[in-house]
């Protein structure tokens, strides 16, 4: 089967693989221990929000935490993928902020309890459209940026991430075969923070691409009786 266009590969992949403290000062920012091996969380495929779209902000939060990061973007089924195959089974790449309710999320990590509320929820997995291999010659030395309205919050490079894009799709493989659209995001390098209702987020992969996203107020619908 041919493969997907780059258009079409966020439409049809299964979830988002998300991989925690992969920066070592970001690690150390939050308070956490460097990993030696990579923190995996998931994210559901419906959390996408497509470039100029608003980011929610659900109540009662008064903000959110933003997490710039290259998203790897599979190309083809991959289970048991061996570290020096691994490049072959990757078909793009994205821009992708990984949007926390940090409030959330603490309150889940005192009480050994998932972070799926905090990271999963609609809205909050903002993502650039998907760039062909092709055009990113070295995905280990990127520079990703994050501004809020007009101030820099977020920039770092790739080169910092403590396990590489192969490694991470060998090891997560192990585990859960990855198919073609799913993603892996890769974590964030340090300066996390909040942005608030009424404010503005830019983000971008530096020469490759950049998107724009407002933040508003979730409001809540409810069905039924």
């Amino acid at each position: 089967m041919a493969a997907s266009s780059p258009h079409k590969l966020l439409s049809i992949g299964t979830k988002i693989v998300a991989v925690g403290r992969n920066y070592a000062a970001h690690a150390k920012e939050l308070g956490n221990a460097v990993p030696k091996e990579p923190v995996l969380f998931m994210k559901p495929t419906s959390s996408y929000l497509q470039n100029g779209g608003t980011i929610e902000v659900p109540n009662p939060l008064q903000s959110l935490d933003h997490e710039v990061e290259l998203a790897v973007v599979i190309g083809k089924k991959a289970r048991d993928v061996v570290e020096l195959t691994a490049m072959d089974y990757v078909a793009g790449y994205a821009l992708a902020l990984d949007m926390t309710a940090r409030e959330i999320q603490s309150s889940a990590k005192s009480a050994g309890l998932p972070w799926t509320i905090a990271k999963g929820q609609d809205t909050f997995t903002p993502i650039s459209a998907v760039l062909p291999k092709s055009m990113v010659p070295d995905p280990d030395d990127l520079e990703l940026w994050l501004k809020v309205d007009d101030e820099v919050r977020q920039r770092g490079s790739t080169k910092d991430m403590i396990f590489k894009i192969p490694f991470l799709v060998s090891h997560i493989s192990s585990f859960m075969t990855l198919f073609e659209g799913d993603v892996i995001l890769t974590g964030t390098p340090q300066g996390v923070g909040p942005v608030r209702v009424g404010q503005r987020i830019s983000a971008g992969i530096t020469g490759l691409v950049d998107v724009h996203f407002d933040v508003g107020r979730r409001q809540t619908r409810h069905v039924g009786v």
